[in-house]
């Protein structure tokens, strides 16, 4: 296994406003951008060759991640003038796959935090001689995700749209984001139209009797396509209950970048993150919480599940709870705002202006 395909082209509209000057692959967790977890555990596990699909704000993944020499990968860049889907993203990028017909191509949706064990995966697809093999997660609830039913050696049977009732919930596993693709399968997809391999390549593959392979690993799994999910994703990277060799420190309750300032008694848990420039006034508590660089806490302020973002400012004394401040914007002090609030980006809320208690 040499070569991936990750697809970091979508808008990231459920994550608004974090995604208004910044796709949703360079928001930082744990401290650097989401991307960057993903490229080091695919180096990690013998991958060396990566396509990036890009499409919104594609300008910025270059400059940062250059040819991919600092993380030991060759990274290549292939943006999409109009959004093609899954399925069109992977087949717009084809042509800069090195993989023999036969060879095995990895490939990653940008959004999923996970645990999977990436060669193990590739092994299943080698050993079943899969065209294509999914890597499946089990979840509670399976309601809001697309079930893949499977038979006893793992082949799949069925891809079943979100089931609306008890009936149609005939297992609880789902598409996890990662597949392996046998090189001359992706040569198959329509070329120059958007597609999804969720409701077309994949259905159209089994009705002409390709061998779908599901391989399900329930370690850590995550979606972060919404602001609570993200928070809570990075969190997890610095807690360490995520895998990922790019946390830049020790995992733990917080993790503070080198240029961030945090007064002495301020309180940081539930891994939180204090980003590069930031800084944590006195008397401050900031519980499993993203502070992305420049931004300003000021003393007395508690923050909880909340995302924070660049050189935004957080008044004296002001309660967040499950809340995501935009770049730029300014929370005056003795505000209290609560679970899915989204303050804009540069947005200005005065003083003592929105409460869900009373003022004493």
């Amino acid at each position: 296994m040499t070569e991936a395909i990750l697809l970091v082209g979508g808008r990231g509209t459920r994550l608004r406003p974090l995604t208004v000057h910044t796709p949703k692959p360079m928001v930082p967790a744990a401290g650097v951008p989401f991307l960057k977890h993903q490229l080091a555990r695919a180096k990690a596990a013998g991958v060396d060759h990566i396509v990036l699909a890009t499409s919104y704000l594609a300008e910025v993944f270059e400059p940062y991640f250059g040819d991919g020499s600092s993380l030991g990968l060759h990274i290549e860049y292939v943006t999409e003038e109009e959004p093609l889907g899954t399925g069109g993203a992977i087949r717009n990028v084809a042509s800069r796959l090195h993989s023999g017909p036969d060879e095995p191509v990895l490939i990653f949706n940008g959004d999923i935090l996970t645990g999977l064990d990436i060669r193990a995966l590739v092994d299943t697809h080698q050993s079943t001689a899969a065209d294509v093999s999914l890597h499946l997660t089990k979840v509670a609830d399976p309601r809001a995700f697309g079930l893949v039913p499977t038979d006893e050696t793992g082949r799949v049977l069925a891809f079943l749209e979100k089931p609306q009732t008890p009936e149609e919930i005939v297992t609880d596993q789902i598409n996890a984001g990662a597949y392996v693709f046998r090189r001359s399968v992706i040569d198959t997809i329509p070329l120059g139209r958007p597609v999804s391999v969720e409701r077309e390549t994949f259905p159209d593959l089994l009705a002409a009797g390709a061998h779908l392979q599901g391989m399900v690993d329930s370690t850590y799994w995550l979606d972060l396509g919404t602001p609570a999910a993200f928070v809570r994703g990075s969190a997890d990277l610095v807690l360490g209950r995520a895998p990922s060799p790019a946390v830049p420190g020790r995992c733990g309750d917080s993790l503070i970048l080198p240029t961030a300032t945090v007064a002495p008694d301020a309180k940081l848990t539930g891994g939180t993150v204090v980003g590069e420039g930031a800084f944590v006034a006195e008397g401050a508590r900031v519980s499993g919480s993203t502070i992305l660089p420049g931004a300003v806490i000021e003393p007395g302020a508690v923050i909880t599940d909340s995302l924070i973002g660049t050189r935004a400012r957080v008044g004296e004394r002001t309660v967040l709870t499950g809340t995501v401040i935009g770049d730029g914007a300014i929370v005056g002090a003795d505000n209290e705002l609560r679970e899915g609030v989204r303050v804009w980006c540069d947005a200005r809320i005065p003083a003592g202006s929105v409460r869900f208690s009373s003022d004493q």
